[in-house]
């Protein structure tokens, strides 16, 4: 089959000639009479398949006839992130060239005033994020009471980044009677109850199984060590020798983790850009085109380039670290082999990574088979010889401050803890012949007790006692009750100043 029997407008087919596309993908060609039949569709598709096109081309046709106004736009799409509204905006620019059709982007980074101004000017198709659609809305500046047809896209993403509650308030804010297209790549319980609420009696068009990834798509886990240089190691060692590589993307977990990976590349001769949610959004601009256009042939992304973006010739995928979510794996794993082509996707696997693995493979629905080769890394072997030298040389430092002593510095208690060739070797003559030496010795007890010196003046005043067996041996403490029998009644010399203080009575004593 072909465009021309999808009951597209002869412009809108001038317009996909022009680009090359003859033939329709199975999304395109199911979701595309529903949708100019003006039905509510629930398009369940993996990434990759020409879900954008599905719901762009159609819209093309059925804005034809009529004329927005100021502050009320006719349609309405809802996208997760900057990168996907922008993309979208993109192809209405591509397929409407003959039209002249007002397209506005409301996405957060842009300032408010370049936005009120097309908002006023009237707006035939509005794509936003639903955080600054909200903002609009908020402030007066926007009604939704005229959108005729409602676009909800990457749905499933919606629900991992918190949008549902703001998707609810939006289809609250739309008219009752407008046409709602929803598209997804996956169907969580929280996802269908949406679909339940907000669709009446939709056309289901699902072209594959939910969650499932492209059979275009080569996947392997490769095994790794469990400090995160040895993971930079393992990746840069899969970089240099991986094959048929044209471009690849990295995910990491945490915006941190990308600039760590990001700065790491750079520093041993990686062409590479970095993508993440805080980075500002003319940077975010920069990286994503830049990488396009094959100026950056590697791009470390967290999440927000998981979904949706249409780079169609990306070779590799690398998930630097594997995903806390089975589904982001399908999306990350949907940046490659599109379009038909052939991809290959590498998972860097830890041992704290084995739960998430398997999570993912029953999601799946297949087993990821394990590199062959030895590619794991072992700490004390190559990684150290690609760490910085500034850090090699502070634990050579540390490690000769430290040698033989314990936390505190002082000597180990269990010399038998240490390596053999660090303790020093021990002559053990001179403590044998110390040891017979002190046998030898008699001991102290078994001295003659030494005779008490006679004098007939009391020593400091005291009283000198009569029995020489009550004077303490030397090197030997005082007995108290003798202490306390030589003084005299009254005398508190022997007493601490602190209990020598008078004590307080308490009032009313």
């Amino acid at each position: 089959m072909s465009f021309t029997n999808l009951g597209l407008s002869e412009k809108v087919l001038a317009a996909v000639a022009a680009t090359g596309y003859t033939t329709p993908t199975p999304i395109q060609e199911q979701a595309i009479p529903h949708v100019l039949a003006r039905k509510d569709v629930l398009g369940i598709a993996q990434t990759g398949t020409g879900k954008t096109a599905a719901f762009v081309l159609p819209m093309l046709t059925i804005l034809e006839k009529g004329r927005a106004r100021a502050r009320m736009p006719r349609t309405l799409i809802l996208e997760p992130t900057r990168e996907l509204a922008a993309q979208v905006k993109e192809n209405f620019d591509r397929y409407g060239a003959g039209q002249k059709l007002n397209v506005a982007l409301l996405i957060g980074g842009v300032s408010f005033g370049d936005q009120d101004a097309k908002l006023t000017r009237g707006v035939d198709v509005l794509i936003a994020t639903p955080g600054r659609l909200l903002d609009h809305t908020e402030r007066g500046g926007l009604l939704l009471t005229g959108v005729e047809l409602l676009v909800i896209d990457e749905a499933d993403r919606m629900l991992d980044m918190g949008f549902i509650p703001d998707i609810e308030r939006v289809c609250k804010l739309v008219p009752f009677t407008r046409q709602t297209l929803f598209f997804t790549a996956t169907m969580p319980p929280e996802i269908r109850r949406i679909t339940e609420t907000f669709l009446h009696n939709p056309q289901k068009v699902e072209v594959s199984k939910p969650a499932t990834t492209a059979v275009t798509v080569s996947q392997c886990q490769v095994p790794a060590g469990r400090e995160a240089h040895e993971k930079r190691e393992l990746l840069r060692r899969l970089l240099r020798e991986a094959k048929d590589l044209k471009n690849a993307i990295i995910f990491c977990n945490r915006k941190r983790e990308v600039a760590v990976v990001h700065k790491s590349l750079q520093k041993h001769g990686f062409s590479v850009g970095a993508l993440h949610g805080d980075m500002d959004q003319s940077a975010r601009t920069a990286a994503l085109e830049q990488f396009r256009k094959g100026e950056l042939p590697l791009l470390v992304a967290s999440d927000v380039a998981a979904r949706g973006l249409d780079i169609p010739e990306v070779s590799h995928v690398f998930n630097f670290d594997v995903p806390h979510h089975p589904d982001d794996y399908v999306h990350r794993v949907g940046r490659t082999g599109r379009a038909g082509r052939t991809g290959v996707a590498i998972s860097l696997v830890t041992p704290l990574d084995q739960k998430s693995m398997v999570a993912i493979e029953k999601l799946i629905g297949q087993s990821i088979p394990r590199a062959e080769g030895d590619f794991e890394m072992h700490a004390g072997t190559a990684e150290q010889s690609e760490r910085p030298r500034e850090s090699r040389g502070r634990d050579r430092e540390r490690s000769r401050s430290g040698r033989g002593k314990s936390r505190r510095g002082h000597e180990p208690r269990d010399e038998a803890a240490q390596p053999a060739e660090a303790r020093p070797a021990v002559d053990a003559r001179p403590a044998a012949e110390a040891r017979s030496a002190r046998e030898a010795r008699p001991a102290r007890d078994a001295r003659p007790p030494r005779e008490p010196r006679q004098s007939s003046e009391p020593r400091g005043g005291s009283h000198q006692p009569a029995n020489p067996s009550h004077v303490p041996s030397i090197g030997r403490p005082e007995p108290r009750r003798q202490r306390e029998a030589d003084t005299e009644p009254g005398d508190h010399s022997h007493l601490p100043a602190f209990l020598l203080r008078p004590v307080r009575s308490p009032a009313g004593a």
